[in-house]
Protein backbone atom coordinates (compact mmCIF):
# COMPACT_ATOMS: atom_id res chain seq x y z
CA UNK A 1 0.00 0.00 0.00
CA UNK A 2 1.35 3.40 -0.97
CA UNK A 3 2.34 5.67 1.88
CA UNK A 4 1.44 9.33 1.51
CA UNK A 5 4.25 11.81 2.03
CA UNK A 6 3.95 13.87 5.18
CA UNK A 7 6.44 16.48 3.99
CA UNK A 8 4.89 19.92 3.52
CA UNK A 9 4.63 21.11 -0.06
CA UNK A 10 7.32 23.59 -0.98
CA UNK A 11 6.55 26.97 -2.49
CA UNK A 12 7.68 26.94 -6.12
CA UNK A 13 9.68 30.01 -7.09
CA UNK A 14 11.23 31.06 -10.39
CA UNK A 15 14.32 33.31 -10.46
CA UNK A 16 15.15 34.94 -13.80
CA UNK A 17 18.55 36.67 -13.68
CA UNK A 18 21.73 36.49 -15.72
CA UNK A 19 23.81 36.83 -12.55
CA UNK A 20 24.49 33.15 -11.78
CA UNK A 21 26.15 33.93 -8.45
CA UNK A 22 23.15 35.95 -7.22
CA UNK A 23 20.78 33.20 -8.34
CA UNK A 24 22.71 30.63 -6.31
CA UNK A 25 22.68 32.94 -3.30
CA UNK A 26 18.90 33.32 -3.51
CA UNK A 27 18.41 29.57 -3.98
CA UNK A 28 20.74 28.61 -1.12
CA UNK A 29 19.02 31.08 1.22
CA UNK A 30 15.42 30.22 0.35
CA UNK A 31 15.61 26.44 -0.08
CA UNK A 32 15.92 25.66 3.67
CA UNK A 33 12.99 28.00 4.28
CA UNK A 34 10.59 25.87 2.25
CA UNK A 35 11.06 27.17 -1.29
CA UNK A 36 11.66 25.08 -4.39
CA UNK A 37 13.75 27.46 -6.51
CA UNK A 38 14.07 27.12 -10.29
CA UNK A 39 16.69 29.28 -12.01
CA UNK A 40 16.79 30.71 -15.54
CA UNK A 41 19.82 32.76 -16.52
CA UNK A 42 18.28 34.65 -19.45
CA UNK A 43 14.97 36.25 -20.29
CA UNK A 44 13.88 33.88 -23.05
CA UNK A 45 14.52 30.75 -20.98
CA UNK A 46 12.81 32.34 -17.99
CA UNK A 47 9.72 33.28 -19.97
CA UNK A 48 9.48 29.78 -21.39
CA UNK A 49 9.62 28.25 -17.90
CA UNK A 50 7.17 30.80 -16.48
CA UNK A 51 4.58 29.97 -19.14
CA UNK A 52 5.14 26.20 -19.15
CA UNK A 53 5.22 25.55 -15.41
CA UNK A 54 3.31 26.69 -12.33
CA UNK A 55 5.10 28.95 -9.86
CA UNK A 56 3.77 30.91 -6.89
CA UNK A 57 6.07 33.85 -7.58
CA UNK A 58 8.79 35.05 -9.94
CA UNK A 59 11.87 37.11 -9.07
CA UNK A 60 12.81 38.99 -12.23
CA UNK A 61 15.91 41.05 -12.98
CA UNK A 62 15.29 44.08 -15.19
CA UNK A 63 18.74 44.42 -16.73
CA UNK A 64 19.50 41.35 -18.84
CA UNK A 65 21.00 41.04 -22.33
CA UNK A 66 18.85 40.27 -25.37
CA UNK A 67 15.38 39.92 -23.78
CA UNK A 68 15.37 42.22 -20.74
CA UNK A 69 13.13 41.92 -17.70
CA UNK A 70 10.58 44.46 -18.89
CA UNK A 71 10.02 42.52 -22.11
CA UNK A 72 9.71 39.29 -20.13
CA UNK A 73 7.16 40.98 -17.86
CA UNK A 74 5.17 42.36 -20.80
CA UNK A 75 4.90 38.95 -22.45
CA UNK A 76 4.24 37.17 -19.15
CA UNK A 77 1.38 39.47 -18.18
CA UNK A 78 -0.44 38.63 -21.42
CA UNK A 79 -0.99 35.11 -20.05
CA UNK A 80 -0.29 35.05 -16.32
CA UNK A 81 -0.96 36.96 -13.09
CA UNK A 82 1.81 35.22 -11.14
CA UNK A 83 3.30 37.63 -8.57
CA UNK A 84 6.46 39.30 -9.89
CA UNK A 85 9.14 40.82 -7.68
CA UNK A 86 11.54 42.94 -9.75
CA UNK A 87 15.24 43.31 -9.03
CA UNK A 88 16.59 46.71 -10.04
CA UNK A 89 19.86 48.64 -9.96
CA UNK A 90 20.21 51.83 -7.94
CA UNK A 91 19.90 54.09 -10.99
CA UNK A 92 16.93 52.37 -12.63
CA UNK A 93 14.02 54.33 -11.17
CA UNK A 94 12.39 54.85 -14.56
CA UNK A 95 12.51 51.08 -15.19
CA UNK A 96 10.95 50.44 -11.77
CA UNK A 97 8.11 52.81 -12.64
CA UNK A 98 7.54 51.17 -16.02
CA UNK A 99 7.67 47.71 -14.42
CA UNK A 100 5.08 48.59 -11.79
CA UNK A 101 2.83 50.10 -14.46
CA UNK A 102 3.16 46.90 -16.50
CA UNK A 103 1.93 44.82 -13.57
CA UNK A 104 4.92 43.94 -11.40
CA UNK A 105 3.85 43.51 -7.77
CA UNK A 106 6.88 44.99 -6.02
CA UNK A 107 10.57 45.67 -6.48
CA UNK A 108 13.87 45.36 -4.64
CA UNK A 109 17.19 47.09 -5.32
CA UNK A 110 20.00 44.64 -6.00
CA UNK A 111 21.61 45.78 -2.78
CA UNK A 112 18.84 43.97 -0.87
CA UNK A 113 19.39 42.02 2.32
CA UNK A 114 18.19 38.43 2.43
CA UNK A 115 15.73 39.30 5.21
CA UNK A 116 14.23 42.05 3.06
CA UNK A 117 13.96 39.67 0.10
CA UNK A 118 12.13 37.12 2.24
CA UNK A 119 9.74 39.73 3.64
CA UNK A 120 8.85 41.13 0.20
CA UNK A 121 8.49 37.66 -1.28
CA UNK A 122 6.21 36.46 1.49
CA UNK A 123 4.09 39.59 1.15
CA UNK A 124 3.46 39.25 -2.61
CA UNK A 125 2.71 35.53 -2.28
CA UNK A 126 0.37 36.10 0.67
CA UNK A 127 -1.49 38.80 -1.22
CA UNK A 128 -1.80 36.55 -4.27
CA UNK A 129 -3.22 33.72 -2.18
CA UNK A 130 -5.72 36.04 -0.51
CA UNK A 131 -6.76 37.35 -3.91
CA UNK A 132 -7.36 33.82 -5.16
CA UNK A 133 -9.25 32.69 -2.05
CA UNK A 134 -10.98 35.96 -1.06
CA UNK A 135 -11.45 36.42 2.66
CA UNK A 136 -14.89 35.62 4.14
CA UNK A 137 -15.21 39.29 5.06
CA UNK A 138 -14.67 40.37 1.45
CA UNK A 139 -17.18 37.82 0.16
CA UNK A 140 -19.84 39.22 2.49
CA UNK A 141 -18.91 42.88 2.03
CA UNK A 142 -21.44 44.88 0.05
CA UNK A 143 -20.55 46.48 -3.24
CA UNK A 144 -19.20 50.00 -2.77
CA UNK A 145 -20.87 52.56 -5.01
CA UNK A 146 -19.35 56.01 -5.50
CA UNK A 147 -21.26 57.75 -8.25
CA UNK A 148 -20.70 55.79 -11.46
CA UNK A 149 -17.80 53.85 -9.90
CA UNK A 150 -18.65 50.46 -8.40
CA UNK A 151 -16.18 48.29 -6.48
CA UNK A 152 -17.21 44.71 -5.68
CA UNK A 153 -14.89 43.27 -2.97
CA UNK A 154 -16.20 39.70 -3.23
CA UNK A 155 -15.94 39.34 -6.99
CA UNK A 156 -12.95 41.72 -7.13
CA UNK A 157 -14.57 43.57 -10.00
CA UNK A 158 -14.54 47.30 -10.68
CA UNK A 159 -16.88 48.98 -13.14
CA UNK A 160 -16.98 52.58 -14.30
CA UNK A 161 -20.19 53.73 -15.98
CA UNK A 162 -21.16 50.02 -16.11
CA UNK A 163 -17.99 49.14 -18.03
CA UNK A 164 -15.46 46.77 -16.39
CA UNK A 165 -11.98 48.06 -15.63
CA UNK A 166 -8.93 45.83 -15.98
CA UNK A 167 -6.80 46.32 -12.85
CA UNK A 168 -3.83 44.45 -11.46
CA UNK A 169 -4.24 42.81 -8.04
CA UNK A 170 -2.31 45.64 -6.40
CA UNK A 171 -4.33 48.32 -8.19
CA UNK A 172 -7.59 46.69 -7.13
CA UNK A 173 -6.46 46.53 -3.49
CA UNK A 174 -5.43 50.20 -3.53
CA UNK A 175 -8.70 51.31 -5.10
CA UNK A 176 -10.70 49.15 -2.67
CA UNK A 177 -8.84 50.69 0.27
CA UNK A 178 -9.56 54.20 -1.01
CA UNK A 179 -13.20 53.32 -1.72
CA UNK A 180 -13.72 52.01 1.80
CA UNK A 181 -12.52 55.39 3.06
CA UNK A 182 -14.09 57.52 0.33
CA UNK A 183 -13.97 61.21 1.20
CA UNK A 184 -11.18 60.70 3.73
CA UNK A 185 -7.43 60.98 3.21
CA UNK A 186 -5.43 57.72 3.20
CA UNK A 187 -1.73 58.12 3.90
CA UNK A 188 0.89 56.49 1.69
CA UNK A 189 2.15 54.62 4.74
CA UNK A 190 -1.28 53.14 5.43
CA UNK A 191 -1.86 52.18 1.80
CA UNK A 192 1.52 50.50 1.48
CA UNK A 193 1.02 48.56 4.71
CA UNK A 194 -2.43 47.39 3.62
CA UNK A 195 -1.67 46.36 0.05
CA UNK A 196 2.01 45.37 0.22
CA UNK A 197 2.21 44.37 3.89
CA UNK A 198 5.39 46.37 4.44
CA UNK A 199 6.43 49.69 5.93
CA UNK A 200 6.81 52.88 3.93
CA UNK A 201 10.36 53.87 3.12
CA UNK A 202 11.71 57.29 2.16
CA UNK A 203 11.63 57.84 -1.62
CA UNK A 204 9.45 54.76 -2.15
CA UNK A 205 7.32 55.70 -5.15
CA UNK A 206 5.54 52.39 -5.72
CA UNK A 207 2.20 53.63 -4.38
CA UNK A 208 2.46 56.80 -6.49
CA UNK A 209 3.10 54.72 -9.61
CA UNK A 210 0.12 52.46 -8.96
CA UNK A 211 -2.10 55.49 -8.29
CA UNK A 212 -0.97 57.01 -11.59
CA UNK A 213 -1.96 53.83 -13.41
CA UNK A 214 -5.36 53.69 -11.65
CA UNK A 215 -6.01 57.32 -12.55
CA UNK A 216 -5.26 56.63 -16.18
CA UNK A 217 -7.71 53.72 -16.22
CA UNK A 218 -10.36 55.88 -14.52
CA UNK A 219 -9.81 58.66 -17.05
CA UNK A 220 -8.77 60.99 -14.24
CA UNK A 221 -6.33 63.90 -14.29
CA UNK A 222 -3.90 64.48 -11.42
CA UNK A 223 -3.87 68.23 -12.07
CA UNK A 224 -7.67 68.53 -12.06
CA UNK A 225 -8.83 65.40 -10.24
CA UNK A 226 -12.43 64.26 -10.30
CA UNK A 227 -11.71 60.84 -8.77
CA UNK A 228 -8.45 60.62 -6.83
CA UNK A 229 -6.93 63.65 -5.14
CA UNK A 230 -3.30 63.89 -4.11
CA UNK A 231 -2.91 65.44 -0.67
CA UNK A 232 0.62 66.79 -0.76
CA UNK A 233 3.08 65.14 1.63
CA UNK A 234 0.29 62.98 3.06
CA UNK A 235 -1.42 60.59 0.65
CA UNK A 236 -4.54 60.22 -1.44
CA UNK A 237 -8.30 60.59 -1.22
CA UNK A 238 -11.06 59.13 -3.36
CA UNK A 239 -13.53 61.94 -3.96
CA UNK A 240 -17.23 61.44 -3.48
CA UNK A 241 -19.65 62.91 -6.05
CA UNK A 242 -19.91 66.65 -5.54
CA UNK A 243 -16.71 66.92 -3.49
CA UNK A 244 -14.09 69.46 -4.51
CA UNK A 245 -10.37 68.59 -4.29
CA UNK A 246 -9.91 71.53 -1.91
CA UNK A 247 -12.39 70.09 0.61
CA UNK A 248 -9.80 68.40 2.86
Amino acid sequence: MAVESTEPLKTRLLVIDDDAKLCRLIRDYLTPLGYDVTIANNGAAGLEKALAEKFEATILDIMMPEMDGLEVLRRLRAFSHVPVLMLTGLGEESDRIVGLEMGADDYLPKTFSTRELLARLRAVIRRSRLTAAHSPEEKLEAEIVIGDLRVNPGARIVTLDDKPLVLTAVEFDILLSLARSAGRVKTREKLLLEVADRDFEAFDRSIDVHISSIRRKLGDDAKSPRRIQTVRSVGYRLLKPGMEPSDV
